[in-house]
């Protein structure tokens, strides 16, 4: 009896102790799962922001450059944060997907707040206006600005833009309806496609057109049609979902705001008037 008693004494004592080894690894998978972002980018010492090149908010100068608003704007608030801001390429309809797997530790590239994204992501307090305008050659202005009369005409936008959301949305049919629309990777491409004459018109943001649409640029002979615009809308920078960097970055948006920074950058490309106050 006292043998038996003690098996089983032993037995439990062993299972006990796989129990508690099983619940310290799930605690540690826990703690991993959910330790703190903020803590994982200052660790590393880099802040990793995902982009796409489009005046004026992050493109090549004359020099090969990397400049912009978000990329001054970018620069400001990795400062206040202590940690080296690295802006690395992406393709905007892989951009979540970068994100969750850490490629890139946020994307900050004229990013339009939707429900949708705010339901997966972490997205930081406005800091930009925009809304989608119709480009065409300047030539053909008056007249597209005319519902219906992109019928048969060929339309674009950046693939997972606003730009596609706009045309594809059953609000605007009276313009999209009858267009063919394809997609491209990058609003740059769209423009690209206009002036070629690949396309007729194509749905960009219109800080893209504030920036690139102008006197002496590649695009001068483009125009956003005067009066047509579609779904007014917010820019904000996205984080992985429940990121506790989203905080402190709102922290030093409102500082750069406050202490007149974020106006001179804006001012620098053309954008003053589109600042969330």
């Amino acid at each position: 009896m006292m043998k038996k008693a003690l098996s089983v004494m032993l037995a439990v004592l062993m299972l006990v102790s796989v129990v508690g080894i099983f619940a310290a690894c799930s605690n540690t998978e826990k703690t991993a799962d959910t330790a703190s972002d903020l803590a994982y980018i200052k660790e590393k010492g880099t802040l990793v922001i995902g982009i796409t090149y489009f005046e004026p908010m992050d493109y090549l100068d004359e020099n090969n450059e990397l400049t912009g608003f978000e990329v001054e704007f970018g620069k400001a608030v990795c400062e206040k944060l202590g940690v080296e801001p690295v802006f690395q390429e992406i393709s905007w309809d892989a951009k979540e997907t970068e994100l969750s797997a850490k490629n890139i530790d946020c994307i900050w590239n004229g990013l339009t707040i939707t429900e949708d994204r705010q339901a997966t992501m972490s997205i930081s307090n406005p800091y930009m206006n925009n809304k989608q305008v119709l480009i065409c050659k300047a030539e053909n202005a008056e007249a597209y600005a005319v519902p219906g009369a992109l019928a048969g005409k060929v339309v674009v936008a950046e693939k997972e833009s606003a730009g596609e959301e706009a045309i594809l949305s059953p609000d605007y049919t009276n313009y999209f309806g009858e267009a063919n629309y394809t997609a491209v990777e990058a609003m740059k491409n769209a423009m690209m496609e206009v002036k070629a004459g690949t396309a007729d018109a194509a749905v960009i943001d219109y800080v893209t057109g504030i920036g690139s649409l102008k006197e002496g640029s590649d695009y001068a002979d483009l125009a956003i049609i005067e009066n047509v615009s579609f779904a007014d809308e917010q820019y904000g920078i996205a984080f992985r979902k429940d990121s506790d960097v989203t905080a402190e970055v709102n922290k030093a948006i409102a500082e750069l705001m406050a202490d007149g920074t974020l106006d001179k950058i804006a001012e620098k490309y053309g954008l003053t008037g589109q600042l969330v106050k």
